[in-house]
């Protein structure tokens, strides 16, 4: 149960932490019409999964409940939106900065439920999150800028994980009812971008294939974290999650030949640091209770 809890939950970030490779096959095309492509694909192809696992009951009962709505249309914006830079930052040679997101990503959770939810943050914690904003600090102060799309990042899914604690539904019904509410606006723009051929679908197959594919890319590993989820501890599964990021940074250094200055390297090991000290606490937390 475990051993294969472990596989999936590597093959889980595996995927996401490599996905960087897939958005650079699309090259010049714009990340809103990959983005599009991405909703539409998902939406269908998570679909499909719901009505062979006869879950239909739960999609429709979602959709009968417009509190629940309300708060999937303000989760589905927040996606899209963290969707739509991640794929971004890809496409402009910003990989390391991407990685940089969802290295700050937890801290940011932490800090969130410290001020919606009034979690109290012992020492350490707070020590971890001050890490990580001497960091960031530290990169506006060398390079003059704000590494907003990190921020971006860690904020927007931080601010979508927040609302999805409100929604008690599972990962892959919520998904499909939000790939479904932004799907109107996506397929308004792929057919507008197919009627004055300025789209790609149906211009060449393996750029077709790549659009309709972004689908089963953003799914599957979806459905294999939820596989890891159910076999292991929520704590061991809280080690896993940096594999993603530090792959999508050697990605970005040795593959893709981004700068990585002695400033990246202080920022990143302030991040690193807190999350040492996060993770650590957060486990020994968890063993005294």
């Amino acid at each position: 149960m475990v051993k294969s809890g472990a596989l999936y939950a590597v093959l889980a970030y595996t995927a996401w932490g490599l996905l960087p490779i897939y958005w650079k096959f699309f090259g010049q095309i714009s990340a809103v019409e990959v983005l599009s492509h991405r909703v539409i694909w998902s939406m269908a192809f998570l679909a499909g999964l719901l009505f062979l696992q006869r879950r239909g009951s739960e999609f429709s009962q979602l959709l009968d409940s417009p509190t629940h709505l309300k708060i999937l249309l303000a989760t589905a914006l927040l996606l899209t939106f963290n969707w739509g830079l991640y794929i971004f930052g890809v496409n402009s040679a910003r990989v390391v900065e991407t990685s940089l997101g969802y290295f700050i990503n937890p801290l940011v959770n932490v800090l969130l439920g410290c001020v919606f939810l009034k979690e109290r943050l012992n020492h350490a914690q707070t020590l971890a999150v001050l890490l990580a904003g001497i960091g960031v600090a530290q990169f506006i102060w060398h390079f003059g800028q704000v590494p907003w799309l990190a921020l971006g990042l860690a904020f927007s899914f931080a601010f979508y994980g927040l609302l999805r604690k409100v929604v008690a539904v599972g990962p892959m019904v919520g998904l499909a009812v939000e790939t479904l509410l932004i799907a109107p606006v996506a397929l308004i723009l792929v057919g507008y971008w197919a009627a004055t051929g300025a789209g790609h679908l149906g211009v060449a197959w393996s750029t077709s294939l790549l659009l309709i594919g972004s689908g089963v890319m953003t799914s599957l590993p979806l459905l294999w974290f939820n596989n890891a989820a159910k076999r292991l501890r929520l704590s061991t599964l809280g080690f896993f999650q940096y594999m993603a990021p530090s792959l999508q940074l050697m990605l970005g250094v040795l593959l893709y030949h981004e700068p990585f200055t002695r400033t990246h390297a202080v920022t990143f090991g302030l991040i690193w640091l807190a999350l040492l000290i996060y993770s650590t606490t957060s486990l020994s937390t968890q063993r005294s209770s």
